[in-house]
């Protein structure tokens, strides 16, 4: 048994499907909660209540390795996007600034849907590192369409370009910490271990140029998505 929780988590098993799950139930119901409630402070203090915890679970995720186990700034920082979002979602949460939404909208749907599509977690249920894959990834999902059900925030066309030129910006800035740390922050020196959407695109640098060239389109998409269903309300 103990060996068996040792194993990476594999795309379709119950430990990929089940938080999953969990997290559509839990979004579905906080969601429907804040609509239906009448006192706008409510809503506020949810919304601030899931950017918290869901920040809270990388910072605790990495203070217990820094205090408890081996920590290696190579490896370990939490500079991957959806690390990083994560520890900066309260700040958008309390201010709710319309630029942060039209860059982290894009950023999480886009980033964080492969990311819960193809998980890359090395050790399974119950370690703390599935934990905090599930709650950053999930939660991040469950931030944004909380901001656009609820606080019915949408992102404009020109919302695509701010996001992508946003990423480029921090793009820049990892390949500087990787060549500085010789380092593979979001993946730009080696594809992930497990399987991913990367594997499609080809080795490297390859899969990186084809990845920038469908940020666009894929932002595209995202805002049709958008698009029509403000088109159907208005039907």
């Amino acid at each position: 048994m103990a060996f068996l929780l040792l194993q990476r988590v594999t795309i379709g098993s119950l430990e990929h499907i089940a938080p999953i799950c969990i997290a559509i139930l839990f979004s579905v119901f906080v969601i429907r909660f804040a609509k239906q409630s009448s006192n706008s402070k409510i809503k506020v203090i949810v919304f601030n209540g899931l950017a918290i915890f869901v920040s809270l679970s990388v910072l605790t995720f990495h203070l217990y390795h820094i205090c408890f186990e081996s920590y290696n700034v190579k490896t370990d920082l939490p500079l991957y996007l959806c690390s990083l979002i994560a520890l900066l979602i309260p700040i958008f949460s309390y201010y709710r600034k319309y630029w942060m939404f039209e860059i982290l909208v894009f950023w999480i749907i886009a980033g964080t849907l492969q990311g819960v599509i193809t998980p890359d977690i090395a050790i399974g249920f119950p370690s703390l590192d599935y934990f905090r894959y599930w709650t950053v990834h999930l939660g991040l999902l469950a931030i944004i369409f909380y901001a656009v059900f609820v606080f019915e925030m949408a992102p404009k066309f020109k919302s695509i370009f701010k996001s992508f030129f946003a990423l480029q910006l921090y793009v820049v800035f990892i390949v500087v910490l990787n060549f500085l740390l010789d380092a593979n922050y979001f993946y730009l020196n080696q594809k992930p271990v497990s399987a991913s959407l990367l594997d499609y695109f080809g080795v490297w640098p390859y899969y990186i140029i084809v990845t920038q060239l469908i940020i666009i389109p894929l932002f595209s998409i995202i805002y049709l998505g958008f698009s029509l269903s403000s088109r159907v309300k208005k039907f």
